[in-house]
């Protein structure tokens, strides 16, 4: 069974600046696209990023260049460095990850728990 694991989540300043890390962690043999999705209350489940296993990030509108996102194969990580928050970026961050998993022939999406980052003016 495979499960992600977030970290990082908090509280920040305005103009701060946090870094989430997910690790998808059991029986994982090979990773996809993995991304970072947050939801603040009352509003949808947006997309941050996305990083896949090959090519081009994707980012949301909003994040306007304040976001990376990143990966570790070799530990099953995505990584979300986030710097001049701003009060709007307060929400629960999930992470989502496509994973193969062993004796599996197709990738299956997992979500993480989520963690909260929350933001002050």
């Amino acid at each position: 069974q495979v499960q992600l694991v977030e970290s990082g989540g908090g509280l920040a300043q305005a103009g701060g600046s946090l870094r989430l890390s997910c690790e998808a962690s059991g029986s994982v043999l090979s990773t996809g696209g993995m991304g970072w999705y947050r939801e603040a209350p009352g509003r949808q489940r947006e997309l941050v990023a996305f990083i896949p296993s090959r090519g081009t990030t994707t980012y949301g509108d909003f994040v306007k260049g304040r976001f990376t996102i990143s990966r570790d194969n070799a530990k099953n990580t995505v990584y979300l460095q986030m710097n001049s928050l701003k009060p709007e970026d307060t929400a629960v961050y999930y992470c989502n990850a496509n994973i193969r998993e062993v004796g599996s022939a197709r990738y299956t999406g997992y979500w993480g728990q989520g963690t909260q980052v929350t933001v002050s003016s």
